[in-house]
């Protein structure tokens, strides 16, 4: 009997230990980035600065570059895809954008748009321009494959204004911003190209773009650093990975 017994509870034992391996493993191999909690109060909870940073470019750097969670709904998430998905299927994804700046991707831009739709494009450049802003009539619509990315630049001046503000669709992102090197009012035409420079030296940025976020970046944020989102293998945020999924972003941009 007590032989029985003990063998009951070993064989408990040695199941119990078994299933805390199988929890521990699925743990590990989990997208973490579900723990990282938001305070709307501290913008660290959605910024990661590396390098020295001047105390004064930092503080102009958080007021010029914002991130609001949440911005639409999953239901309105749901509307804009309804739209555009159909469009962007018969496309292909490509290797190589004419400026180098983007890779595995499909792209188009769209001026009307349906009436609930517009009436979240209407919402967004209320939120991220100043009243007297103008911006380009036409949204531009990515399209990043899981396994895309967009490499770093300055958007061109004579393309875009001081604004430039993203809506996130399906996926969360890592966004890096990097200290330029190049003054962009001084730069060549080329639109977003970026000379590939030494960056360790340099004061940077991520920032966490979860899905349905906006980014609005302008000022400081637009035009004294290079942006870009990383790949899989570098989308690492405060020491958790980011899975970045297949990405659409709507974009919106100041008239120049």
């Amino acid at each position: 009997m007590l032989r029985n017994l003990l063998n009951i509870a070993r064989t408990k034992i040695k199941w119990d230990n078994l299933f805390s391996l199988k929890s521990c493993r699925s743990c590990s191999t989990a997208n973490d980035i579900t723990r990282l909690k938001y305070d709307p109060n501290d913008v660290n909870s959605l910024m990661e600065f590396e390098g020295i940073w001047p105390e004064d470019a930092k503080e102009q750097f958080i007021k010029d570059m914002r991130v609001v969670e949440s911005f639409i709904s999953d239901k309105e998430e749901q509307e804009i895809l309804t739209e555009i998905e159909p469009y962007l299927k018969r496309l292909k994804y490509e290797r190589d954008h004419w400026d180098d700046a983007i890779n595995v991707f499909r792209e188009t831009e769209r001026k009307s748009w349906y009436p609930q739709n517009r009436t979240i494009i209407n919402r967004l450049i209320q939120t991220a321009f100043k009243k007297d802003a103008s911006t380009l009539p036409h949204i531009h619509v990515l399209d990043l494959a899981a396994d895309g990315v967009i490499k770093p630049h300055v958007d061109s001046v004579r393309f875009c204004g001081s604004t430039i503000s993203g809506l996130s669709l399906l996926s969360d992102a890592v966004m890096k911003l990097v200290q330029s090197t190049t003054d962009p009012f001084e730069a060549p035409d080329e639109y977003r190209q970026q000379p590939k420079v030494d960056t360790s030296n340099l004061y940077s940025c991520k920032v966490l773009l979860r899905r349905r976020s906006l980014y609005i970046m302008s000022n400081s944020a637009r035009y004294n650093f290079t942006h870009e989102l990383l790949s899989n293998e570098e989308s690492i945020f405060k020491g958790q990975t980011v899975e970045k999924g297949r990405r659409i972003s709507i974009i919106c941009r100041e008239e120049p």
